[in-house]
């Protein structure tokens, strides 16, 4: 068959890229074409536009991008009429794949799945009509989202598992590394446990919250502190803050790093889930802007009661959220204090931890989403 995958960052392109591994491997004709990037031009296929051109965040770079970003979304549709694929199966990116969604729902009769629902229990709810009405398939990979989509707006979904779980799960059965080995790759001491930053991926993440977690961190001398630095980030904008400082810059090794570590300070996203996997106990730090505005606006308008995925998943506040008012140094030193060995409230956490690895379960979420597309799609075409 013929699969026409949609990707908008570099998530997308890994978790669309083990699903096309995972297609291959139940459909031997599997064709592919994409909006993607590297990871799936390696799994084979045509690329029609890489999600670097096309990833703006924020209003005001979308807005001053607003051309190209209609011109990509002209191509996308035109493009998928021209193939006609036997299915459009659409990755996370819910601004431009819901609009591409409406189209072809008006125009074509191409299935249209989702992989990686789009988070509208947290913000945008009203995506819900867009969803009911253009959406065929929807995969999620948050066990939560299930009595959302089905039990509050009477619309079914298939939970896939969490490709974290299943990425962290098999990064750590093959990881053999030692502290000691890990330390003098990296020019660390050895004689000093790691508390690990994890700043965000994105400049302004790392330029609200790094400084107040290296400030936090000076308070504890006997620890070492190592930053993750992301991929898409260059290094040298990481020396302004590191600068006079003694925390350690890592590029690119995010596991590594988890699993020599006893502690994090981890901003808000897949993150806190990926520390939570790794079982390192964590504080999630979140400056933002107009602090009590936010925390009102969160109490009273924000759908959510929580903003990790971790706390989000269990239902409860299994790892402290600092942001908003909540978010000082002071604050970030007394938690971490009671996380570190012999802190009162380590135990605790990492019990709750296993809780949140059952509640993922132990699908592996791209076997299973193929599985499942390959099965609907046979149904679907023998019925035409």
């Amino acid at each position: 068959m013929k699969y026409y995958l949609i990707v908008g960052e570099a998530s997308g392109d890994l978790h669309a890229s083990n699903l096309m591994l995972a297609l291959q491997q139940q459909d031997n004709q599997a064709e592919f074409r994409f909006f993607g990037g590297d990871l799936m031009t390696a799994v084979g296929g045509v690329c029609v536009k890489h999600y670097q051109e096309m990833a703006y965040m924020g209003f005001i770079p979308v807005l001053l991008h607003l051309p190209a970003i209609m011109n990509n979304m002209k191509l996308c549709k035109e493009d998928i009429v021209s193939w006609n694929p036997d299915v459009v199966v659409m990755v996370d990116y819910p601004g431009f794949n819901l609009s591409i969604a409406k189209f072809l729902k008006r125009h074509t009769q191409i299935p249209i799945f989702y992989y990686i629902s789009p988070k509208i229990w947290a913000w945008k709810e009203y995506r819900i009509k867009n969803i009911k009405r253009d959406v065929d398939e929807l995969f999620s990979i948050l066990p939560f989202e299930v009595p959302f989509f089905e039990d509050k707006h009477h619309y079914l979904i298939h939970y896939v598992g969490n490709p974290t779980a299943d990425e962290v799960h098999q990064f750590r059965k093959s990881y053999s590394q030692s502290f000691e080995e890990y330390c003098l790759v990296h020019q660390l001491n050895p004689a000093q446990p790691i508390i690990a930053l994890l700043a965000g991926s994105r400049i302004q993440e790392i330029k609200d919250n790094l400084p107040s977690m290296i400030k936090a961190i000076q308070h504890f001398p006997d620890y070492q502190a190592v930053l993750a630095g992301a991929p898409s980030i260059d290094e040298s904008y990481y020396h302004r803050f590191l600068e006079g400082t003694n925390v350690q810059l890592v590029k690119n090794e995010t596991y590594p790093l988890l699993a020599q570590a006893s502690a994090a300070l981890v901003t808000s996203g897949t993150a806190t889930l990926e520390t939570a996997l790794f079982n390192v106990p964590q504080i999630v730090c979140y400056k933002t802007p107009l602090p009590h505005l936010m925390r009102f606006l969160f109490q009273h308008v924000i759908k959510v009661k929580y903003i990790s995925l971790v706390n989000l998943i269990a239902d409860k506040e299994v790892v402290p959220e600092l942001f908003a008012d909540r978010f000082a140094v002071s604050n970030i030193v007394k938690a971490l204090k009671g996380l570190l060995p012999g802190g009162l409230n380590r135990q605790k956490m990492l019990e709750d931890y296993q809780s949140l690895h059952l509640a993922l379960g132990s699908q592996v979420a791209h076997v299973n989403t193929a599985k499942t597309i390959v099965d609907l799609l046979s149904t679907l075409y023998s019925r035409r």
